[in-house]
């Protein structure tokens, strides 16, 4: 951001609160807060076991879980059924609350993120659809050969596995 989104004078580095933040060098009152984007990460487990998803953006053979943007007047639960219908066409029941984890780094892409990751696990049945807008390729890892990793929705994976398995 290097302009004022209110009055577009130039964005700055200032001491505000004891922290360095970006904020109009006018003073008209703007600060960049940065805080995080709250996004839903959803563990959708089918009969065969837990469905991976290719993002059409990401490098080749690069997989997650499901994710979306919460929507205004959203809960996550309901984020978490929305997505899995959206993505995968299919339908769960119900959502169960996972953990969270943050991410704040540099995604597939390059883009830098800063986000909250809500992770929820959603059961469903049926023929998987996927939506041909984000993703092109899906896999399913039966539930005793999945593993997390280091991101934040490999967390989440992880979080659930040593409930599952506890």
């Amino acid at each position: 951001m290097k302009y004022c989104p209110q009055c577009k004078a130039d964005i700055n580095l200032q001491v505000i609160d004891g922290e360095e933040r970006r904020a109009c060098s006018v003073q008209c009152g703007f600060v960049f807060w940065d805080n995080p984007t709250p996004v839903v990460a959803v563990v959708v487990e089918t009969p065969d076991g837990v469905v991976l998803a290719h993002n059409k953006l990401w490098p080749a053979g690069k997989y997650s879980i499901i994710t979306g943007f919460l929507e205004r007047g959203e809960t996550p639960e309901v984020c978490a059924l929305r997505e899995t219908e959206e993505e995968l066409g299919l339908r769960g029941e119900r959502a169960e609350f996972i953990g969270f984890e943050l991410f704040d780094g540099k995604g597939f892409n390059g883009h830098e993120y800063n986000q909250i990751i809500i992770g929820f696990y959603v059961y469903a049945e049926g023929v998987i659809t996927l939506d041909e807008n984000e993703l092109d390729e899906y896999k399913i890892i039966p539930v005793e050969k999945l593993k997390g990793w280091g991101s934040a929705t490999g967390k989440i994976v992880q979080r659930w596995l040593d409930r599952k398995n506890s």
